[in-house]
């Protein structure tokens, strides 16, 4: 039989090959949304509307016919170097005008490739385009391989003008290798794309490289246009790290273009700024408000007004109703509310378990004073229901939102400009029905005369009556606004957008397409280098939506920078991060090891659920390709990662001891489970709760104007009067407000082609290895069981927590969703 099949093989000397192109700019990320209805083709860079008639169809086939070439190489016959054979080139045919592997905006074009039997097996091939401009390509099929059957090479990259490449371009079959056992005639191969990525280090990058370095955010400030656009480089390896490069995602399916260095500004001298009422602020989502075209122009080059404006020139801007109040307008007034969104709102992973009292701080005392809390049990004893301070510390019942050590620092400087702060602390006490009552706040502000001596504090305690409610109600919107403030800037940019940055960078310097931890990994990796360079082009650039909007202004990445000194990987991970901050206690009778001290605390039940399921996936993936811990320690593409990660990727932390040393598979479960939470998991819990919870100002402002009023002056007898004008006095103004929700409801929506937590892109052929591959549906059905649990938790009327006053079910961490503003849904990736 084996005879007869070399026979025939060596008689028709023919591979037939199925090339997959795109033909869609299915998003392009400049736009920073998803456009729906963007038709069109893009090859060779000739955009032709999706109707296309056969006869141009024809001029697209004829045109890469003759310019796009392909050359297998061998993966079992070498040359007389050793390197694999590379065989004749071969041209695009005739197009396939249905094939049921194509996925929307994909075309298909026949290829066939002279191929004997003593070439082998083919296990690479080489692809050359002639024409001027790049296309997409998504995929090689090889059909009917004597010995071997189907060969898959998934490669979703841009393919430029052979000519602006230094190496030719190279796709590898779908199976993966450790290094040692590549096979020989790849060896070459793989090392020298190895190489390419990694670049030699100088030189100015152009869009169609694909080098992977690193460098400071160099471009957040623009002091060549003016003095007040200067911001210091980050040194801090996380936050510093920036592609060098136009196409820095190998497996993007969205073209993408380098976006220049320079500020955005956003102001709205046309219009009002200033809310009265609460009622007018749901003007904003009942009415609309009126704004002329030219205003909206100046807030962003987002195309998404273009959905939202008329063409007459004017602009009745209308938003959706954020969630929050969809059910109960008021309800996020209530000490409840205010609690509940601290374990199930867009930040629910700073709460700590207060264990000693009267909290201290860390702040250094030279610099700062004695910074320990003002607050004394008097202050908390008659809201406890009887309990004294020693007895709730003793039975895990008293909690703490702390954000006065980091903010601190930068008081005397924000509240020398317009902004006006307090560094805040929340004191709260787990009550029998599982929900948080609020005991106090601690406002603290930078002493008149120093910051060595100290700052002036005053608390301020629970009011339903007269002006004290109205008191109390302010003193919670500037704990919310420190949280705002801490969400944006820690929580969302540093902890998922920054830190996955290095591991990407590294990923592809060190691990080959090949290599299975870099297949596990790369769906985790899309986009994100994409949407990082956008945020540093009109988020979190000088004078940008973020520096504009919220409470720190010009400091607001410094302030990231300094926080980034205290993050450890090791904790990153839900299970080490609950129990750092007393939220849980080991326990082997408990799911998952873990006893929550707050049993109805909606981001850890749940997360707990969905982080068991990546490390089951992520363990049965890794036993499978190392069978012991020695091949961890020989791997050298995997120690040359680590190494360089550690060292490099974090240099000013790479003396850590918590680091793993990579030289265990438990250490490599581990470290691969934490990566994939924080681009998955956690960064959905903190991200798609953005506009359903703060698109709502009032809920969630992000800046104060003025500080706490008090007994005497003007502004205390307007509150007592008028306590909403007051109120919105404070906060966050209309034109900061309308570019908040313009932004965070773009960033709270899911794209048409999101790939969600247990799908890949490349469906089933990411990889020929079949235990992997009914592992990896073993895990898409366990997040569908999961998802039926966390359904079953918010039907249950007794975990008040899940809904709350507002109505609004915890639907943050449900595995699945559709396209748009849906408040669930956990993507692979930082893709937005």
């Amino acid at each position: 039989m084996l005879s007869f099949a070399r026979d025939r093989f060596n008689r028709s000397q023919k591979v037939k090959g199925t090339v997959v192109l795109m033909h869609k700019n299915v998003l392009d990320i400049n736009a920073l949304t998803s456009v729906q209805d963007v038709a069109g083709i893009i090859l060779g860079g000739v955009r032709v509307a999706n109707s296309i008639a056969g006869s141009i169809l024809d001029t697209y086939t004829s045109t890469l016919g003759c310019s796009v070439a392909l050359r297998l190489i061998s993966a079992t016959s070498a040359d007389e170097s050793g390197k694999g054979k590379v065989g004749k080139r071969s041209f695009l045919e005739g197009i396939i005008t249905s094939l049921p592997i194509l996925g929307a905006g994909q075309c298909a074009f026949n290829v066939h490739f002279k191929w004997d039997s003593e070439m082998g097996i083919p296990g690479a091939f080489y692809i050359e385009n002639f024409m001027l401009g790049e296309f997409f390509l998504v995929s090689l099929t090889l059909e009917d391989i004597p010995n071997h059957g189907t060969i898959h090479f998934v490669c979703n990259s841009w393919i430029y003008n052979t000519t602006k490449y230094k190496t030719e371009r190279i796709f590898f079959a779908n199976k993966s290798y450790l290094p040692s056992e590549t096979p020989s005639p790849l060896v070459y191969y793989r090392q020298e794309e190895l190489k390419t990525l990694r670049g030699d280090g100088t030189g100015e990058r152009k869009e169609w490289e694909r080098i992977y370095d690193y460098d400071v955010y160099n471009d957040l400030g623009a002091p060549d246009k003016k003095a007040s656009l200067a911001r210091p480089l980050l040194e801090d390896p996380a936050l510093c790290l920036i592609l060098e490069g136009g196409k820095p995602e190998e497996n993007q399916l969205r073209k993408i273009r380098k976006v220049r260095n320079g500020a955005t500004s956003f102001t709205f001298q046309e219009m009002n700024h200033l809310f009265n009422t609460f009622d007018e602020v749901r003007t904003f989502y009942e009415g609309g408000i009126k704004l002329p075209t030219n205003a909206l122009s100046k807030l962003s080059p987002i195309p998404l007004f273009k959905e939202l404006l008329r063409t007459d020139g004017e602009a009745p801007l209308k938003f959706p109703p954020p969630k929050v109040i969809q059910v109960n307008q008021s309800g996020w007034m209530t000490d409840e509310e205010f609690t509940r969104e601290m374990i199930a709102g867009v930040n629910p992973h700073i709460i700590k378990r207060l264990q000693e009292f009267p909290p201290k701080s860390k702040l250094d005392r030279q610099l700062f004073g004695d910074n320990t809390s003002k607050v004394t049990k008097e202050h908390l004893q008659p809201n406890m229901c009887g309990v004294t301070v020693e007895q709730a510390i003793q039975t895990n019942r008293l909690f703490i939102l702390d954000h006065h050590d980091p903010l601190f620092p930068y008081l005397r400087k924000i509240n020398a400009t317009e902004t006006k702060a307090y560094a805040t602390r929340t004191f709260l006490f787990l009550q029998n029905d599982g929900t948080l009552k609020p005991l106090a706040i601690e406002l603290s502000s930078p002493h008149p005369q120093a910051d060595s001596f100290g700052p002036i504090s005053k608390v301020y305690l629970p009011a339903s009556e007269g002006v004290e409610a109205s008191i109390w109600l302010l003193a919670k919107a500037y704990v919310v606004v420190n949280d705002s403030c801490y969400h944006q800037l820690v929580s969302h940019w540093l902890n998922t957008h920054a830190v996955v940055e290095p591991f990407i960078i590294a990923t592809n310097r060190h691990l080959s397409v090949v290599h299975p931890i870099h297949k596990l990994l790369l769906p985790h990796y899309r986009d994100t280098m994409n949407i990082n360079s956008l945020a540093r082009s009109i988020l979190v650039n000088a004078e940008g939506i973020i520096e504009s909007t919220f409470l720190l202004g010009s400091y607001s990445i410094e302030f990231s920078s300094v926080v980034y000194k205290d993050w450890v990987f090791t904790e990153q991970g839900l299970p080490q991060d609950l129990l750092k901050r007393g939220m849980a206690v080991e326990d082997p009778t408990s799911p998952h090891g873990l006893r929550l001290l707050i049993e109805d605390y909606p981001y850890a039940a749940d997360g707990l659920e969905i982080w068991a399921a990546i490390k089951s996936w992520v363990e049965e993936y890794v036993n499978f390709y190392y069978k012991s811990d020695a091949t961890i320690v020989q791997d050298s593409e995997l120690q040359a990662f680590w190494k360089e990660l550690v060292e490099v990727g974090h240099g000013d932390l790479k003396n850590a001891t918590w680091w793993f040393k990579m030289q265990t598979r438990k250490e490599l479960i581990e470290a691969c489970s934490i990566l994939i939470w924080i681009a998955s998991a956690l960064h959905a819990a903190v991200n798609f709760g953005q506009y359903p919870y703060g698109g709502y100002i009032l809920n969630r402002p992000t800046k104060t104007r003025r500080l706490m009023p008090e007994k005497g002056t003007p502004e205390y007898d307007e509150l007592s009067k008028n306590y909403q004008k007051t109120f919105l006095r404070t906060i966050t103004p209309k034109n900061d407000t309308l570019t908040d929700l313009t932004i965070i409801e773009v960033l709270s929506r899911h794209a048409s082609d999101e790939q969600y937590l247990g799908e890949r892109i490349e469906g089933d052929r990411w990889t020929s290895d079949s235990q992997p591959l009914e592992a990896f549906k073993r895990f898409g059905r366990k997040l569908a069981e999961i998802e039926q649990k966390l359904t079953q938790r918010n039907n249950d009327e007794s975990l008040r927590n899940r809904y709350g006053p507002v109505k609004m079910p915890y639907t943050l961490l449900y595995p699945s969703s559709e396209e748009g503003l849906t408040c669930r849904g956990i993507p692979n990736s930082i893709s937005i």
